[in-house]
């Protein structure tokens, strides 16, 4: 019987860069499996403390001045969380990081041929400003829904409330939070908003660089009109100290 110890010899050279680049590929899946857990392991410590978001961390690299002040949810005027929430997130009491149902109603809008529309929850922004803000869209959107869920089994609804309240954007030039958006809007401090006041900052966030609480539009002004409305009856899942 021949002996096939010159055919592994000759097989065993061209196994190499195979089992070179298998080598590679786990120490990439090894990486890339430690970043996606980064999340999911800090999101319990920031049940205390002023974590900042990934944008304000990316414009600090850029440059880009930063304004934040951080400012505690109870020390806030009454009428901002709830118009926020109003605005963003009606039934942010009640679902636990998914709002399955308005995003039933976004798939069944586009569906029948109408615009596609966004159905983040304040739970999933606060995913993506903290953690995926730097990651493509798609990408991103996949990564929100879990993690959204992980934020909130692991912080109460009142600290995902004021963490949202102190990293959103709110203003067109690195004005981050409820406190810096007020005094860029209004020259006065986030405690001391009115109904008023709050419901335009709610009406600005999906787009702050276009949209301007300092001078808002017709339109703006008319869709501040309904949050102001809709934050009387919006249920509350946060303290109110005034």
């Amino acid at each position: 019987m021949a002996c096939p110890c010159g055919i592994n010899r000759s097989v065993a050279p061209a196994l190499q860069p195979i089992t070179a680049d298998l080598r590679a590929l786990r120490i990439l899946l090894v990486i890339a499996f430690a970043l996606l857990a980064v999340p999911y392991v800090l999101a319990p410590f920031y049940r205390t403390g002023h974590p900042g978001s990934a944008l304000m961390t990316w414009y600090s690299l850029k440059g880009v001045p930063v304004v934040r002040t951080w400012v505690d949810l109870p020390a806030m005027s009454p009428a901002l969380p709830a118009s926020v929430v109003a605005a963003e997130d009606a039934h942010f009491c009640t679902h636990h990081g998914i709002d399955w149902g308005a995003l039933r109603e976004v798939i069944d809008d586009v569906q029948e041929g109408g615009p596609l529309r966004g159905a983040s929850t304040i739970t999933q922004q606060v995913a993506k400003n903290l953690f995926l803000a730097w990651l493509p869209d798609l990408v991103r959107k996949v990564l929100e829904f879990p993690l959204a869920l992980w934020i909130d089994f692991v912080l109460p609804k009142q600290r995902i409330l004021e963490i949202y309240l102190n990293i959103a954007a709110l203003g067109p030039s690195g004005q981050f939070g409820a406190e810096a958006g007020s005094q860029y809007a209004f020259g006065h401090s986030a405690t001391l908003v009115t109904a008023r006041e709050a419901a335009l900052l709610a009406a600005i966030l999906p787009n702050p660089g276009k949209r301007s609480a300092r001078n808002p539009s017709p339109a703006l002004r008319r869709l501040a009109a309904v949050y102001m409305v809709r934050a009387q009856g919006v249920r509350r899942c946060w303290p109110e100290n005034r």
